[in-house]
């Protein structure tokens, strides 16, 4: 195929995506009224899940009330005749690239996999499946964990004892956090994945993650403590401990790429 045709066939394939996420929209957006009150305005409200379920962890563990964070006391605002429609086209839109996410990368799949040898389509094997299993693993993990823990702090900061400020974020403010929360969660749990494919390029290898673990490690600290300003280290270690266990998987995930490769190589030798 010339380089036109290339483009001409990617050109399908962002197409049908788009398709894909325009109709997860609609579904969305006929029902936006209930997905706003109960899935986008969640980390808002008293009793969302993460706000009681921690509380009840951290009294079963006899740790008190040291884990029940105190749900965000803002409310949210509109300041322009506009506000309200072109949220609901963002949540609709968002939801829908994260409900066709499979799809999506699938088509993307379907692009690359012509350029693969057969030993690099067997290597990637279950790649479609593993690509979202870690998406939606990780956009589960900062709509339930990060974005409570943040809007909680957020909402609950004051600065100064006069109390002459009250905030008053905006609703288009509020979603455009929730979404880098999401996202960004959605992207960080690609981590195992990324190390797989790095490993089997040649580029990283298991020996250099284990040497830059405990940099790693610090790094997942002070990202914990970032999401987590609160002084209690349970508070931090609820984030840090899946970070952790993201890492050391992808360093297993690495190690065992490596072996098999190496064996390879010896018996071809």
């Amino acid at each position: 195929m010339t380089f036109v045709d290339h483009l001409e066939e990617l050109r399908w394939h962002i197409t049908r995506s788009l398709i894909a996420v325009i109709v997860g929209g609609i579904v969305v957006f006929i029902n936006i009224d209930w997905v706003f009150d109960h899935i986008i305005t969640g980390p808002l409200q008293k009793d969302f899940f993460s706000y009681t379920a921690l509380c009840d962890l951290g009294r079963w563990m006899k740790l008190g009330d040291s884990l029940c964070l105190p749900p965000p006391q803002s409310q949210l605002q509109t300041t322009a005749f506009g506000s309200e429609f072109m949220s609901s086209i963002t949540i609709s839109f968002m939801s829908g690239f994260i409900i066709a996410f499979p799809y999506i990368f699938w088509e993307m799949w379907r692009f690359i996999k012509p350029a693969l040898s057969p030993r690099e389509l067997k290597n990637t094997r279950g790649a479609i499946i593993w690509v979202s299993f870690f998406f939606f693993m990780g956009t589960a993990f900062g709509y339930y964990l990060l974005a409570p823990f943040t809007f909680s702090f957020l909402s609950n900061y004051t600065i100064g004892t006069s109390h002459v400020l009250e905030a008053r974020p905006t609703l288009a403010d509020y979603l455009e956090n929730l979404v880098d929360i999401i996202i960004g969660a959605a992207l960080a749990f690609q981590l195992p994945i990324i190390s797989s494919v790095l490993t089997k390029i040649g580029i990283i290898t298991p020996t250099f993650l284990k040497t830059y673990r405990k940099y790693a490690y610090v790094a997942i600290l002070i990202i914990s403590a970032i999401i987590t300003p609160s002084p209690d280290w349970m508070s931090q270690m609820i984030v840090f401990v899946p970070l952790a266990i993201l890492y050391e998987f992808s360093v297993l995930i690495s190690n065992r790429i490596y072996k098999a490769d190496q064996k390879k190589m010896k018996e071809w030798e």
